[in-house]
């Protein structure tokens, strides 16, 4: 907001009523968990702000301002370029197959643009959550249980699920895809639908796991249920990781002298495993502490998406928690052994811009709808 705007009478006023509707709460636990990621990072670096620890600390620092910033735009405005950010995010992808497309680890996620690359998928996390909210808010009961116009919002998530598993990045697709559900079952989709998916699902994944999966992806799955039988090359990062979060008992080793960190045996230890290096270093009770703040977030994201009195708003602030759920869902059982690792990482605890870019602004998303939880939206999702 410009200082010509802030001039105006009662501007001001208005502003600082705004910022009084903010959830300082839910801020505070953002900060405290992304402060914790931050001294995580200057651990497993041996004991060193760089490379990883201050971009960390000065990349939040940033987002949460925007996220702030965020938070005073009206749900209104959030609801009119729902369509347009889905749009935009759905061309990004599609260019990740082109030339400007970036390599790397054997997958093409990233668009090069020159000063800075970008991973669309995680664009496409927040695209999904709007486009879906706005189809919803305009539909009725009918349209939302079961109807043939299902297929619009079976579309909205589909397309995106198919290029983001083409790039392979099977981790975001599937976050894409249970997102998807997520809002689709808090909309009021029918039973009759939900458990036939349910069924279908556990047929197909076999024969998916066997023959549609990469060669990698499926060793990653096979070895997820015997990591023991190859320690030494694909099971590696999940016995590691296992070692990491065993032994760090009740009270941990203590900050900076988690061994498998340290020594380097833990792979990713800056990204997807930073979960298990916070386990080494502060035990069970530590651990215990983490996930008891993701959880406090979590629960207040949706205490605040009751609140809103309006279906996309609510839809919106359900969807965005949905997805930081999963990070962590999925993370914690990956780090854990209970799950296949697919490159998911713990939210602003692990090491990554895009990431952390995608989830503040998810809860920039979360304080509009708080902040502005009376606002009426017009009627109708814009399809026919």
């Amino acid at each position: 907001m410009t200082a010509s705007a802030l001039s105006r009478p009662g501007e001001r006023e208005r502003v600082s009523t705004k910022l009084g509707q903010i959830d300082w709460r839910l801020t505070a636990l953002l900060c405290v968990v992304s402060g914790t990621g931050a001294l995580m990072l200057y651990s497993v670096a041996g004991g060193s702000w760089s490379p990883w620890a201050m971009k960390h600390l000065i990349r939040f620092g940033m987002c949460l301002a925007l996220m702030l910033m965020l938070s005073l735009i009206s749900i209104r405005y959030w609801f009119a370029l729902a369509y347009p950010i889905y749009g935009l995010a759905l061309f990004m992808l599609a260019l990740v197959e082109t030339p400007l497309g970036y390599t790397a680890l054997g997958a093409t996620r990233w668009l090069d643009l020159g000063f800075t690359r970008i991973q669309p998928s995680e664009i496409m996390k927040i695209g999904v959550v709007l486009a879906l909210a706005r189809w919803y808010h305009g539909a009725s009961a009918k349209e939302a249980s079961f109807h043939w116009k299902l297929i619009f919002p079976v579309g909205i998530i589909g397309l995106p699920f198919l290029l983001v598993a083409h790039q392979p990045d099977l981790g975001s697709a599937m976050l894409i895809g249970l997102t998807g559900a997520a809002i689709m079952f808090v909309a009021g989709l029918s039973w009759r639908i939900i458990l036939p998916l349910i069924i279908a699902a556990a047929v197909l994944v076999p024969p998916y796991v066997m023959f549609g999966m990469h060669d990698y992806q499926r060793h990653r799955v096979l070895t997820f249920l015997n990591p023991e039988a190859d320690m030494s090359d694909k099971g590696y990062q999940i016995v590691q990781s296992k070692i990491a979060m065993g032994s760090g008992g009740p009270l941990g080793r203590g900050f900076g002298l988690g061994s498998q960190s340290q020594l380097e045996f833990l792979p990713e230890r800056q990204t997807d495993f930073i979960f298990a290096a916070f386990a080494e270093e502060f035990g069970f009770v530590g651990t215990f502490t983490l996930l008891a703040s993701y959880a406090a977030i979590i629960l207040i994201s949706l205490r605040i998406a009751s609140l809103s009195h309006s279906h996309f708003g609510r839809l919106a602030a359900s969807g965005v928690t949905a997805t930081f759920a999963l990070y962590v869902l999925i993370n914690g059982a990956m780090v854990m052994g209970l799950a296949p690792v697919v490159g998911v990482p713990m939210p602003l605890l692990s090491y990554g811009g895009t990431v952390m870019l995608t989830v503040m602004i998810g809860f920039g998303l979360v304080m509009a709808t708080r902040v502005h939880r009376y606002a009426e939206l017009p009627k109708g999702h814009g399809l026919i």
